[in-house]
Formats: C-alpha cells, sequence, structure tokens
C-alpha cells in the first residue's frame, strides 16, 4: 500500500541538498522514517549541552533559530539542515536551537545518515564541505547557504576590490605647535617630503595644514608667510581611529571633502596623534577605487564625460556585489559619487548661466537619492530651497532656469528624468525657505492621500550642495508642525500598512494580479518600503532629524530603544538583503531591479527573499500597536 505522507516528505526533501544526490529508493526510506513535529514559536528543540540525540533536523516550514547564549547566530529556513555537526562529533550540542516562529520540523535518524547518505559518494562529499566550512551549502556560488543575518561576510579575491581592509597610514606623522610660523612648518614639510603637517597641543591634533593650504592661502597672498600657523591651519581635523578601514577613509574624504585624516588613539580629536592617512596612500593601495573617480569628476567639463565616470561606477557597484561587500558601505560609496557628479553639475550649469546665483540655495536628494539608497541608475528626485529676498518672483525665475539645466544635465549622465517631474525644475519644488514650511505644514495639518504621499518622499531628503542652514531650517519647521498636529502620525501610520507582508496565508509570494507586471513580484513596494515606511514614521515620532537613510535610522532606534533592540536589528539585516537583491537584479536585467519573475528565480534565492519577510510584519505590528491604527484601518 503506498505510503502517502511518505512520498510528500520524499517530494521535499529532494529539492534540498544533501538529498537531491540520493536516489529515489534511498529517500523513500528516509522519508518512510521521518518524524514530524510541530513546534509553536518560543519551542525549544535542544539546548547547549544536552547530550546528543540520534537523529538531526530539517526544516519543512517556518523558522528555527540558533542561539549561543541568548545571541542568534543563524536563521534556518525551509530546507535547512540544523543538528547535523553536533551527530557527527557524537558530542553534546554546543548551541541552543528553538521555534523562531510556528514551524514545522522532520526528525531524521543519525543510523540513516550513516547507512544511506554518508555511503553516497556525492551526498557524503557534500556533509565532509559543509563540516568543513560551517556552512551548510558549502557549493553554493553565493552566501554559500547563510542567511541574511550573515550577508555582510567577505568572500576573499585578492584581485577584487578591498575596501574592508584595514587602511595602511603613516605612523610617524610630522607635527608642529602654534609657535611656529608657516613658512617654518614649509621647511619641515619640504625637508620631510610630506605634504601636510599637523598641529598639536598635547599631543593632540588641533589643525593641520596641506600643500593645497600652501597655494590657496600663501601663494595667493591671503596670508603672509611670516604668520603663525594656527591663521592658516584647517581646523577641527577629522579623525578616525587606528583600525580605519579603506572604505571608512574613503567616505570620510568624500564626505568632508578633504586629503588628509588624522588617526588617534580613540578616534577622537581629544586623544593622541598615532597618524596621518592621505588621499594618495589610498591610491596606492589600489588604482580603481572612488577617489579616482571623484578626481575625474571634479575635472570633468561636460555631462557627457560624466556620463562616462559614472558608467565606471556602475562597473565598481558590480565589482562590489560580486565581492559581497557589505551594502551598507556599498551605497555609501555609491552616494558618494553620485553627490559629486550632482554638485559638478551644478557648478558647470551656474557658469553656464553667466550669473551668480541672487541668493543663498541648496540641492536636495530626495526619496532613495535622499536616504542614500540609490544604487541604479534610476530617474532622479530633487528639489531646491532658497533664502528669501524682496524679489521671490526674480529669485525663482533665476533657480527654476538652474534647475532646469542641472536636471537636463543629469538626465544626460543616465539619471532619467522623473516621470512624476519630482524635481527642481518644476515649480512646486523649487520654492522659498517660508514658501517650504508653508508647504510642509499645510500637508502635515491637512493630511489627504497626495500629500501623505508627498511626506513619504520629501521627508527624506539630504543635502548636496549650498547652503545647509536652509535645510536644517525646513528640518526644524517639519518638527514644529507635526507637534501642533499629532493626529498625522496616525496618517503616516496608515499609509505605511498600506501594503501588507509579502507572503500569502500559504507562505506564497504575493504577486501582481493585473497589469504589464503580472504575476510578478514588486520587492519594492511589498517589502521594501514598508521598511523604509515604518523606519521613517518611528525616527519622526522621536523628533529626531538627521538621519536619513533607513539602515541608520533603525541603528538610531535600537540605541533609543534597547527593548525593541533586536526587531530593529532583524529590520535592518532584512533590508540589506532586500537592497542588495534588487541591485542584482536590476543589474541583471538592466532594469529597475522592482519587479521579480519569482517562477525564475533558484529556490535559494527564495528562501532568502523569504528569511526577510517577517521582519515586515513584526514592524508592522509594533506600529499598529504604536500609533492605535487597529481601529483605524
Amino acid at each position: 500500500m503506498k505510503n502517502t505522507i511518505a512520498e510528500r516528505i520524499l517530494d521535499f526533501l529532494k529539492g534540498f541538498p544533501p538529498f537531491d544526490a540520493l536516489s529515489y529508493e534511498q529517500l523513500l526510506t528516509i522519508s518512510s522514517q521521518v518524524k514530524v513535529q510541530y513546534l509553536e514559536s518560543d519551542t525549544t528543540v535542544f539546548k547547549k549541552g544536552d547530550v546528543v540525540s540520534d537523529q538531526f533536523y530539517v526544516v519543512k516550514d517556518g523558522a528555527i533559530g540558533v542561539y549561543s547564549d541568548t545571541s542568534l547566530v543563524d536563521q534556518c529556513d525551509e530546507g535547512d539542515i540544523f543538528g547535523l555537526r553536533a551527530v557527527i562529533r557524537k558530542d553534546h550540542y554546543l548551541l541552543d536551537a528553538k521555534a523562531i516562529e510556528e514551524s514545522i520540523i522532520y526528525s531524521i535518524s543519525a543510523t540513516l545518515l550513516e547507512d544511506i547518505i554518508i555511503s553516497n559518494p556525492k551526498a557524503n562529499q557534500f556533509i565532509i564541505a559543509s563540516f568543513a566550512t560551517n556552512t551548510r551549502n558549502p557549493y553554493s556560488n553565493e552566501d554559500k547557504g547563510t542567511l541574511f543575518a550573515n550577508v555582510p561576510a567577505l568572500q576573499s579575491d585578492a584581485s577584487s576590490y578591498t575596501e574592508v581592509q584595514s587602511a595602511q597610514y603613516s605612523k610617524n606623522p610630522i607635527v608642529c605647535n602654534t609657535e611656529l610660523s608657516v613658512k617654518e612648518a614649509s621647511q619641515i614639510m619640504s625637508q620631510n617630503k610630506v605634504g601636510s603637517i599637523v598641529i598639536t597641543k598635547n599631543k593632540q591634533p588641533i589643525g593641520i595644514i596641506t600643500d593645497k593650504d600652501l597655494r590657496n592661502k600663501i601663494a595667493t597672498g591671503l596670508h603672509a608667510i611670516t604668520e603663525k600657523v594656527d591663521t592658516i591651519m584647517s581646523s577641527p581635523v577629522i579623525t578616525f581611529p587606528e583600525n580605519i578601514s579603506v572604505a571608512e577613509a574613503q567616505i570620510g574624504m568624500l564626505k568632508n571633502d578633504i586629503s588628509h585624516l588624522c588617526i588617534t588613539k580613540d578616534g577622537t580629536p581629544n586623544s593622541e596623534l598615532t597618524g596621518i592617512l592621505s588621499e594618495h596612500d589610498i591610491i596606492v593601495i589600489h588604482g580603481n577605487n572612488p577617489s579616482v573617480l571623484i578626481k575625474e569628476i571634479k575635472r570633468a567639463t561636460s555631462a557627457e564625460t560624466l556620463q562616462f565616470i559614472r558608467k565606471k561606477a556602475q562597473n565598481l557597484l558590480e565589482g562590489y556585489l560580486k565581492q559581497n561587500i557589505p551594502i551598507s558601505f556599498i551605497s555609501k560609496i555609491i552616494s558618494a559619487i553620485n553627490d559629486a557628479i550632482t554638485k559638478r553639475i551644478i557648478t558647470m550649469s551656474i557658469s553656464q548661466l553667466n550669473q551668480e546665483p541672487p541668493t543663498t540655495f541648496a540641492w536636495l536628494a530626495i526619496g532613495s537619492q535622499g536616504r542614500k539608497e540609490q544604487l541604479l541608475l534610476t530617474d532622479q528626485d530633487n528639489a531646491l530651497v532658497f533664502q528669501d529676498t524682496e524679489d521671490d518672483s526674480t529669485t525663482k525665475a533665476y533657480f527654476l532656469k538652474l534647475a532646469t539645466a542641472v536636471n537636463k544635465k543629469l538626465a544626460t549622465v543616465g539619471f532619467e528624468l522623473c516621470p512624476a517631474n519630482m524635481m527642481a525644475s518644476n515649480p512646486k519644488w523649487c520654492l522659498s525657505v517660508t514658501d517650504w514650511k508653508a508647504q510642509f505644514k499645510n500637508w502635515i495639518t491637512h493630511p489627504d492621500a497626495d500629500k501623505i504621499m508627498l511626506c513619504n518622499i520629501f521627508f527624506d531628503y539630504d543635502w548636496v550642495y549650498g547652503d545647509q542652514s536652509l535645510i536644517s531650517e525646513m528640518s526644524n519647521s517639519i518638527f514644529e508642525a507635526i507637534d501642533s498636529y499629532e493626529i498625522f502620525m496616525s496618517f503616516m501610520g496608515q499609509n505605511a500598512l498600506k501594503n501588507p507582508p509579502p507572503l500569502s496565508f500559504f507562505r506564497n509570494f504575493l504577486v501582481e494580479d493585473s497589469g504589464e507586471h503580472k504575476d510578478q513580484f514588486d520587492i519594492k513596494a511589498r517589502a521594501i518600503m514598508p521598511l523604509v515606511d515604518a523606519a521613517r514614521l518611528l525616527i519622526l515620532s522621536h523628533n529626531i532629524k538627521d538621519f536619513n537613510s533607513t539602515i541608520e535610522r533603525y541603528k538610531k532606534l535600537a540605541e533609543i530603544e534597547p527593548q525593541n533592540k533586536d526587531l530593529y536589528h532583524s529590520c535592518i539585516n532584512a533590508f540589506r538583503v532586500l537592497l542588495r537583491f534588487r541591485t542584482k537584479q536590476g543589474l541583471k536585467h538592466n532594469d529597475s531591479g522592482r519587479f521579480v519573475d519569482v517562477n525564475r528565480l533558484s529556490k535559494a534565492d527564495r528562501l532568502k527573499l523569504k528569511g526577510s519577510f517577517k521582519p515586515i510584519k513584526d514592524i508592522q505590528d509594533v506600529l499598529k500597536t504604536r500609533f492605535k491604527l487597529s481601529q483605524l484601518l
């Protein structure tokens, strides 16, 4: 008589290693002896120190967490094996295992492991490789079967990019005190053949002079060479700790537009100077890096040249992804390059207008650009704010002309014009400070669906060029308006819940049911944006500004809400996976990576995505409770 249950178990197991290497008869023997266990959430499977039972486990549904004390070491999803290493060692369990959510697991006899699995050469090879590499799937080309919690791990590749390695810096920085003249300091620099000298007090760095300072401040006649060094030194200095990575150094230099970093014992200006790291040191490490691209951007004289440089940045992005560099590093590097391109275009456009701006202004990146999460060449989203003047109409006309020129050049580079016209060349998004404040207040105190949508876009803004104080003024006005109309947060909360968790009741992907992308999964709307919207809403509820990226927002939330730290960290991990996955899809198909054909995904990719969906449901549950949204939905 046919054993239907065994057949169903067989159909499941044959899709996962090492069972896929077994014959039908071998699989049937195993499946007919499998014990099926149903576990409620938080149910323990085994504990550290327990004597190993004569079985190992496979996850059928749900998720099993493997813990070292209270720290989650790994998460096992559908098809993953756990408890196997202990069985092979024939020793006590070294970790705890318990259900993270309602789960079903298969328990398989260790005797069958020895009699059938290990006797099969291909399956045995898998087991040995897994044991040696401490991974569940050593044959995977990517991530080696690890789950999203472990994505930041690097695969070594000596021929590729090495931004996460420690930067090599000069451990004998040339220093002087404030009593020296610029001439004396220059002579010391010349004698030691260095391009910088650090001014110290009590061995702590208080300023720095570089060749650039000598050119711009002495050679031009702005200062006399007989003046004291503190009259031309750059201060305060930018400092980092001794274990600074190449990527951190590059980001620090790009962000602060400098060529030298001071290295101190604890990474602050209030400790002893131990080294100096120059841009040249970075270039020596490897020539193909963001610093080189930034230099090329600054020298560019046309949008066409910048287009070529941005394509090189796209190659850089692909290399980073192949090496499996953490997505947080990648985002910062690509965002810095995008910002540098925009700055160069603004400078070029002002020059081509043959007229200086009539007042101070600031250029803002908004949406994903503002969150520094735009890795692909998608359409541009930006805005402009200018200081109030007596003749705002004439002033606005100038900035609209400037913005139009900038938007066109950005389109030439590869950032397409926004179909919804969310650009600074649109009169709606090119406003004085007063007009921006009034607009924000109107959106907040008279919210509707369209205004909430605009808040989601424009509340994720970041300074790119110009007067930063204008942006601070705008930010302050947002929080003032929210304080005066607290129910606005509930409207934002409703909007954040408009997309349900990405899996159906039967753990299938929720795909589009009509239109151009029918039967495809919208990874942006159904997975990425729920995490983005929740982070924005929660950070706003704490009246915290200047945290614009989704990951940085969750990090800050974990800091100020330690009781929810684990949830926020799981949201960070999930977001990293989703952003990396979308970027890879976009590069593979030469599009935005937004819509995914689930049927074409490998089983490993489907599992990886599913593993990142649970935090979405959990964070949405937090929003429902905190903002009392249940009665409003």
